[in-house]
């Protein structure tokens, strides 16, 4: 069964990568939850701290595709150290500017430049796969591959954070993801033999190929919705564990989600798929809003837990098969920047999806907040089934 993966991993280099692009993307899951904890612990506001987060949750947004499109001009050996600095150099302001109290705007500056610069380290070793493999049966192994990468980032980041604000220092989480970011981003930089090749073009530019708009566009419009469903998430799981007296049962929760989708992600690397990107892409997607239609009404967390990790069986395929519609849609020569804006596009929904449930629960009650997850996720199977196949 694992064959599969064995045979990806062999390939020259290809191991060095993937490993190191897990340990380049710790910071993803970290920046924002250090930088709530440390805010909150110097200043008592969870609102200030949540605005300064939101900064470098914003600024990441703008920055994703931007760092895509340079990195497919100039080449990651050429950008990656660039960014790496920069991100580093954010966090170390960002940590000097809270511990000395500067006043505003400082600290939402500097989140906001760690958040813009923080290398782009998932879709650089997509687009390093991307090139590294002739079979092209073999991609979507190495898409799921990174796709079970993303969950035991999303997994063990946070839990890291957690344990050194709390039992060490609040600074040290933080600290951790600006030196996971820069050390991270040094060592993949340096592997230069696996870094896909810079296309050149007429009169030495490169990379300004269409990016196929037409296509990619409502691939990113579906990234939101399913962005929605994700912010919205971690809001509904504590204010439903919060109302039934077990606030501490949201992160299980939340875990069995990411678990399910972990499981699911080893499974589709494993098994050779016949359907075409699309239409994976079109079922999972299904399946995902189908799956958290009962949560409404379930109202035992233990049901929920169980429900939540059959619901997340389907989030891995989902994200798989989106990557693989961003490289048949994209130019070659444009593969990490197209990755970036889908990217993008799934993180452009994670905020109001949080803000839009978190209004339903104030409004309407914790189970309510659950609906928001089905208006996301039918949103983004609508758009699924109305999405045209690549030319081939």
């Amino acid at each position: 069964m694992l064959d599969s993966y064995r045979r990806i991993l062999t390939l020259p280099g290809a191991l060095a990568f993937s490993a190191t692009g897990l340990l380049a993307r710790l910071p993803i899951s970290m920046l924002g939850l250090g930088i709530i904890l440390v805010v909150s612990a110097r200043t008592g506001s969870y609102g200030y701290a949540g605005g300064v987060s939101a900064a470098s949750v914003v600024a990441a947004a703008v920055g994703s595709p931007l760092q895509g499109r340079l990195t497919d001009r100039f080449g990651q050996f050429r950008v990656l150290p660039a960014t790496s600095v920069v991100f580093a150099t954010g966090v170390a302001l960002l940590v000097v500017a809270i511990e000395s109290g500067w006043a505003d705007p400082l600290s939402h500056l500097f989140a906001a430049l760690a958040g813009f610069s923080m290398p782009q380290i998932g879709s650089m070793v997509r687009a390093r796969w991307s090139h590294a493999i002739e079979d092209r049966t073999m991609v979507q192994t190495a898409f799921a591959l990174e796709a079970v990468v993303d969950e035991v980032v999303f997994i063990v980041g946070p839990v890291l954070v957690a344990v050194l604000a709390t039992l060490a220092d609040p600074y040290l989480g933080l600290v951790c993801a600006g030196v996971f970011g820069l050390v991270g981003g040094l060592l993949l930089a340096r592997q230069r033999r696996t870094e896909p090749v810079v296309a050149a073009r007429p009169g030495g530019e490169s990379g300004h190929e269409p990016l196929g708009w037409v296509r990619l566009l409502p691939l990113l419009a579906a990234g939101v919705g399913l962005g929605s469903m994700f912010g919205a998430s971690e809001v509904v799981a504590v204010a439903v564990a919060s109302a039934e007296g077990h606030r501490g049962a949201a992160g299980g929760m939340l875990a069995a989600w990411a678990a399910g989708s972990l499981a699911a992600g080893v499974l589709v690397g494993a098994v050779r798929s016949r359907w075409t990107p699309l239409a994976q892409f079109r079922v999972s997607a299904t399946a995902l809003t189908a799956t958290v239609v009962p949560m409404p009404f379930l109202d035992s967390l233990v049901l929920l837990t169980v429900a939540l990790f059959v619901s997340g069986l389907a989030i891995s395929p989902t994200l798989v098969s989106t990557i693989s519609l961003v490289e048949q849609y994209v130019p070659r020569t444009r593969l990490t920047e197209g990755i970036s804006w889908a990217t993008t596009g799934i993180a452009t929904g994670v905020a109001p999806g949080a803000a839009i449930s978190g209004w339903v629960v104030d409004t309407y009650g914790a189970s309510s907040g659950w609906f928001v997850l089905i208006a996301s996720g039918a949103l983004a199977t609508a758009l699924a089934w109305g999405m045209r196949r690549a030319p081939d």
